[in-house]
């Protein structure tokens, strides 16, 4: 057992809390998190990016989804902690635990701060959400330490921060609300056309957003920024006019004390540590944000700021790719060696970050979804079957994210036909054409079924949205079978990403951006905006369709005719090679 699981029940015996409760978020409900926030991973020792822990004086159990299923489990072997699998047959939500576990008058503990008002789980317990137990253990926690905000320019935005806060304005007057409050630092960011690095590959800063009809206050934990600003934003220099920048530590006196009225909020998405504090005369409107809805439309200028973007970042795949295919077997390339030259790859075609851990994986570590390679993990990669990466990057002009699965030597027969049948899904929903009203749920449900056909399937959804210079993940849309709740719209970039993963053996994972388009036939379609070759060597072409096989091959002329002109001769030669018609 761990020794964080017996420190934190011997705090909860000291604070009289029954049941402890441990998120995977920080305040403002973010999928990535600064180190300080890692407090579940501290106490669990599992270090997937979703997952909730439920600790009680006698067990402990953590919620994950099915990307982190066989992660997870080995990572929680021998901690005192068992895995509930989301979904599975016989495995209750929290909620239902929750309610079997909590009796009388015992007490469900959480910090406030990282646990949103929208589990409502005050509804249901007794609760204590004003301490951090976790931080009475974690002698050696990670401080914050803010990072600078930088603006970015019209030429990357298309739109200024006056004009986006403008039409969240009339999304308040269309709901009758005197204020608008956000946490989400996505949201703020977008916003305000500033960024940071707060936290690790997405380029965010710490911040609350309060929006009225006549005012706007930002608060940042920047104190450099705010005395820079002279404590308001200067439209000047391209910020939102008449905006008021605050230290972040204001925050909550400062809505303590508004006046009687309506507040718009997504309650979903807003900690209990911040409706708690609201006046008891302010009213709440709980919704999707405006920023949530409007940032995922992109405007002409960011798309074509995010694809320059990502024909730099495929020339960095290809040169990555061509150094793996010309040194396997005569260099020792490791998981870890080979992510390390990927980045460099990136780097060196202008970005400043990568937009999440990569995951390197090869043989059956490939079929973890989302592995992350540690030094007792790292395999070294040998001339024969399958190596999958997943990966992606920041650069000035956007945010990227690609999966290449590449055969590294001789494969079977069943490998072969997991790729193609992982190919012939990613097709069918690049090349799927829909009217306009159809939702992510149905969109996923094309790109799974040539696997489904195949006798496969995979425990992930198909796609998710991508941000601008933002969050890798972006809803609210997703193609996914959660995705029922909203439409797929032309603007808005999402991967396509189906997969099969054979434990023990291998995984297979196929990934692009693709951008929603209107097709002006009465009908929506997608164009890809991520060109890197497919690995021929792994596909089964007598297992495509002519119209498969005419995608794959048009594709690939795309993919030469937009990278080539960026890569040195030798890994132009290669490209040529394979990105030359493939026939039966």
């Amino acid at each position: 057992m761990r020794k964080q699981l017996i420190d934190l029940r011997a705090k909860m015996q000291e604070h009289h809390i029954d049941v402890y409760l441990i998120p995977t978020t920080d305040f403002h409900e973010s999928e990535y998190v600064n180190d300080y926030f890692k407090c579940r991973e501290f106490v669990s020792g599992f270090t997937g990016s979703a997952g909730t822990l439920v600790v009680t004086m006698d067990e402990a159990r953590l919620w994950t989804d099915g990307r982190y299923f066989l992660q997870a489990a080995a990572q929680l072997s021998g901690s005192g902690i068992d895995l509930m699998k989301i979904g599975e047959p016989g495995v209750p939500t929290i909620m239902e635990y929750l309610e079997q576990t909590l009796t009388g008058d015992m007490i469900l503990g959480f910090d406030g701060r990282v646990c949103s008002s929208g589990k409502t789980f005050d509804e249901k317990f007794n609760i204590s959400t004003d301490i951090d137990l976790v931080d009475e253990i974690w002698d050696d926690r990670p401080q914050i330490i803010p990072s600078e905000i930088y603006p970015l320019g019209l030429s990357v935005t298309g739109e200024s921060s006056d004009s986006k806060l403008d039409c969240i304005r009339e999304f308040m007057k269309e709901k009758n609300a005197d204020y608008h409050l956000t946490a989400s630092l996505e949201e703020i960011a977008w916003m305000y056309n500033l960024r940071g690095s707060d936290i690790d590959h997405t380029p965010v800063f710490f911040a609350y957003a309060l929006i009225t009809p006549d005012e706007d206050r930002l608060y940042v934990m920047d104190e450099t920024f705010i005395t820079g600003c002279g404590g308001s934003l200067s439209s000047k220099k391209g910020y939102a006019e008449g905006n008021t920048v605050l230290p972040y530590g204001r925050f909550f006196d400062d809505i303590s004390k508004l006046p009687a009225g309506t507040m718009l909020l997504n309650e979903s998405i807003t900690n209990y540590a911040i409706i708690r504090s609201l006046p008891p005369e302010i009213k709440t409107v709980s919704g999707e944000n405006p920023a949530s809805l409007f940032k995922t439309v992109k405007n002409p200028v960011e798309i074509a700021s995010t694809k320059a973007a990502h024909i730099k970042d495929g020339a960095a795949m290809a040169e990555f790719l061509y150094w793996l295919k010309s040194n396997i077997g005569s260099l020792e390339i490791t998981e870890m060696s080979a992510s390390d030259h990927l980045d460099s790859c990136r780097r060196q075609h202008g970005a400043f970050d990568l937009s999440f851990g990569t995951i390197s994986g090869y043989a059956e570590n490939g079929a973890i979804i989302h592995y992350s390679a540690t030094a007792e993990t790292n395999k070294a990669l040998q001339p024969e079957g399958l190596y999958l990466v997943d990966s992606g990057g920041q650069y000035p002009g956007g945010t990227t994210d690609i999966t290449r699965t590449v055969a590294l030597g001789p494969l079977t027969d069943e490998m072969k036909s997991h790729y193609t049948a992982v190919l012939k899904g990613h097709i069918a929903l690049s090349s799927a054409q829909f009217k306009p009203g159809t939702t992510g749920a149905e969109l996923d449900a094309v790109a799974r079924q040539p696997l489904l056909d195949a006798g496969l399937n995979y425990n992930h959804g198909t796609g998710h949205g991508v941000g601008h210079l933002l969050g890798c993940h972006e809803g609210p849309q997703t193609i996914s079978p959660r995705g029922k709740l909203h439409a797929i719209e032309p603007g808005m970039i999402n991967s396509d990403e189906p997969g099969v993963y054979i434990e023990g053996s291998h995984g297979i994972r196929l990934e692009y951006e693709i951008l929603c388009i209107d097709l002006e036939n009465g009908f929506y379609g997608f164009e890809p905006i991520t060109f890197c070759p497919f690995d021929r060597n792994a596909i089964a072409a007598d297992q495509l369709t002519d119209d498969e096989l005419a995608w794959i091959n048009d594709y690939h002329a795309q993919v030469y005719e937009k990278i080539s002109p960026l890569v040195g001769d030798d890994v132009r030669e290669w490209l040529k090679a394979e990105t030359q018609a493939i026939e039966r």
